[in-house]
């Protein structure tokens, strides 16, 4: 086992690392810009280096400064969290060429899932069932493309090849709007992402997003964890998550699971990672890979009680995965709320200092979090200052439990989307279950109409 990880992240991941470590008997080593220097894990760290100026392209993303780190501190490993570089390959590559082991898949796996082309083409290979579209990279020719497009049926989406969390997209309805909806998304691209490439897929009308959690070793083991449901999303980006996913039959789960675990064996996956399928009518359809831990993986602990962090951790250090499929069981439910420093319904981010922090407590609550009071939100990265986690024996309960929780929640000196959630977790739809991936937008839409 490691004796000392740098963590190269910030935020409410930094601290869930740092614990794991802490749990393993591991030194944890914080880098930190200047925007976080009293971040609570900088505080409780057993080394600390700053690593550069607010700005994350100074600090974060600075790959020389986070190495060096690792360097004068004698650092033996590097976990990357989520975000940030942690599904950069040229990272992954620099940190083992450095000497040190990269918490996380190898280089080619990330590289071969970070384009959707090849994650695509792979997971083809491997049987896992994928929405209709371009046999890889749209072609240039304008009537080539057409073609392609009325093959597959519109409504179709236009995706960059390197694009994610929820960039890179455009839904095109009609034959006219098809070439310069193509020409806009490559432009973008290749602003965003470096890559201008492109491809199309068939746009499901009502889908839900189901993701699949796997953890695998170097020695060709692995499992997979179950579902969650991550269809209450806004603009791509998820609000609330679930597992397991409401109504979906547990033979469809264990099928496209089992799918999943095969596919990780074939491209010699190691260590977490999570497929990402649109599910309509109860067909699965692959969209991507994560490789590397969600934002929402516990959720999945608490159903399972598997330390996803842990075990990331230990099959790094290349001890075998310790448990088998076989002794995987999910019980009961639990529901993610992921708090933000913002407008609960403009969205509008709000930076600034909290007076006043008060978390939630009592049975089957967690609450994964880096504030306190006091602590001033810096404007420079993503607003989610925390994440509330319930945990139930029924779907009901976890409900129940969550209204309290966010009863009980109070943070004072900035905004933050604590109403929303109170008033997410009363609407009868999202109690029902089921709700599909465009129900948030359409919610928050008749809410603005209705004047509330």
């Amino acid at each position: 086992m490691f004796k000392k990880i740098l963590v190269a992240n910030r935020g409410e991941i930094a601290l869930r690392v740092q614990r794991a470590c802490r749990e393993l008997g591991i030194k944890a080593v914080m880098v930190y810009s200047e925007a976080d220097k009293d971040a609570k894990y900088v505080k409780l760290a057993d080394e600390a280096v700053c690593i550069g100026p607010a700005p994350s392209a100074q600090s974060y993303l600075n790959m020389p400064a986070i190495i060096s780190a690792a360097e004068v501190t004698d650092a033996e490993a590097i976990h990357p969290g989520y975000g940030f570089l942690s599904e950069n390959a040229g990272f992954a590559e620099r940190v083992e060429k450095s000497g040190f082991q990269f918490i996380g898949p190898t280089p080619e796996s990330i590289r071969i899932m970070g384009d959707k082309v090849s994650a695509k083409q792979a997971m083809i290979k491997a049987g896992v069932p994928c929405v209709p579209g371009s046999e890889g990279e749209l072609p240039e020719d304008p009537a080539a493309v057409r073609k392609i497009a009325k093959a597959i049926g519109y409504p179709v989406i236009i995706k960059a090849a390197g694009g994610g969390g929820g960039r890179g997209m455009r839904v095109v309805h009609t034959e006219a709007a098809l070439i310069a909806a193509v020409q806009m998304t490559k432009g973008e691209a290749a602003a965003a992402f470096n890559n201008a490439a492109v491809y199309m897929e068939k746009y499901l009308q009502n889908p839900r997003h189901i993701e699949i959690q796997v953890l695998a070793d170097k020695y060709k083991n692995a499992v997979y964890l179950g579902e969650r449901d991550c269809s209450m999303q806004r603009r791509h980006q998820k609000v609330i998550e679930e597992a397991p996913a409401p109504g979906i039959p547990r033979r469809l789960i264990e099928r496209i699971g089992e799918r999943c675990v095969a596919a990780c064996k074939k491209i010699g996956y190691r260590g977490a990672g999570t497929f990402e399928f649109l599910y309509e009518n109860g067909e699965f359809y692959f969209i991507e890979m994560n490789t590397r831990v969600q934002v929402e993986h516990p959720v999945t602990e608490l159903v399972t009680g598997v330390d996803i962090v842990r075990t990331q951790i230990m099959v790094a250090a290349g001890e075998k995965l310790p448990f088998t499929q076989r002794q995987i069981q999910m019980k009961g439910h639990a529901i993610e709320c992921r708090i933000n420093a913002e407008d609960p319904f403009n969205f509008t981010p709000s930076p600034g200092r909290i007076t006043a922090w008060h978390a939630p407590g009592g049975p089957g609550v967690r609450v994964d979090s880096h504030v306190y009071a006091n602590y001033f939100v810096p404007p420079n990265y993503d607003s989610m200052i925390g994440k509330i986690i319930v945990y139930g024996d029924t779907r009901e309960q976890a409900i129940a439990r969550m209204q309290t929780a966010l009863s009980e929640t109070a943070i004072e000196g900035i905004n933050s989307n604590v109403p929303l959630h109170r008033e997410l977790m009363m609407d009868a739809r999202f109690m029902e279950g089921g709700t599909n991936i465009h129900y948030l937008e359409r919610w928050l839409e008749a809410r603005q109409r209705t004047g509330l």
